[in-house]
């Protein structure tokens, strides 16, 4: 069953020049990993500092072990640096509804 992930982040302030590249630079490794159907970036029209980046995986046994990636040296990356807090939100998609 295909997963929606959504990833919100509070930018810091004094990032939000540097935040897009990075963001960026992050995503190419979402993107090319397997399972990932793709990755949307959406920027909150009144708060720049709000950003919902939208992923869509195969399945959740696709995202989880995107999730166990990132949380090795090799999928560590760089948005940290750029963001005050992140809350990631998973939901399934039923195409049958």
């Amino acid at each position: 069953m295909t997963v929606i992930a959504i990833l919100e982040l509070t930018l810091k302030a004094d990032a939000l020049e540097q935040a897009p590249a990075i963001i960026t630079e992050t995503l190419q490794a979402t993107r090319a990993f397997a399972g990932n159907l793709g990755c949307e970036v959406t920027f909150d029209v009144t708060d720049p500092t709000h950003v919902a980046i939208v992923e869509r995986w195969e399945s959740l046994e696709a995202d989880d072990a995107y999730r166990a990636f990132r949380a090795t040296p090799e999928g560590a990356n760089r948005l940290g640096s750029v963001t005050a807090d992140r809350e990631l939100t998973r939901y399934t998609v039923h195409d049958d509804l």
